[in-house]
């Protein structure tokens, strides 16, 4: 698979997994607006596609979404899989996988990821509450990559706005 591909494919596993590109948007846009006036959805968008096709980032997608649905399907053995279904605070794993993307783009990604992880806003309070509320569906690992992804996304426009100046 080709990396074009390979950043397609990750767009369609999102999608199936209830996340489209435009939530990831604006997550980055909720993030970025307040430091750079002017800012577009559009400058959003392919910073996010440009995150996308790092390896490193589409390989951390993929291993997460993956043990979710595995998870999901119960072929996961006892204690990984109740931990992963209860989505327990002290796996911290989840985290740890987020962090190899947020990481992409330096340490302004890091903190981007923890305000996101703590607060919990837009597509990601909508993954935890499926999550809680539609017993069968495992979002461990999906809340934490999107909000790293829109992490990432939201450092390589900051730096690049840096530069600008």
């Amino acid at each position: 698979m080709v990396e074009g591909d390979l950043r397609e494919y990750i767009l369609d596993l999102l999608a199936s997994r209830s996340v489209n590109l435009e939530e990831i948007v604006d997550l980055v846009y909720f993030l970025q607006k307040d430091m750079q006036p002017g800012l577009t959805k559009e400058e959003c968008r392919v910073s996010i596609m440009r995150v996308l096709s790092k390896r490193e980032v589409q390989y951390a997608l993929l291993v997460g979404i993956q043990l979710d649905i595995l998870a999901e399907k119960g072929l996961v053995e006892e204690p990984l899989l109740s931990i992963l279904r209860e989505d327990s605070p002290l796996f911290g794993i989840d985290e740890v996988l987020a962090l190899a993307i947020t990481n992409v783009y330096g340490s302004i990604g890091l903190t981007n990821f923890g305000y996101l992880d703590k607060q919990k806003i837009g597509v990601l309070a909508r993954l935890q509450h499926e999550e809680q509320e539609l017993k069968g569906q495992v979002h461990t690992f999906l809340d934490d990559l999107v909000a790293a992804v829109a992490a990432a996304a939201a450092s390589r426009l900051a730096h690049r706005h840096g530069e600008s100046r």
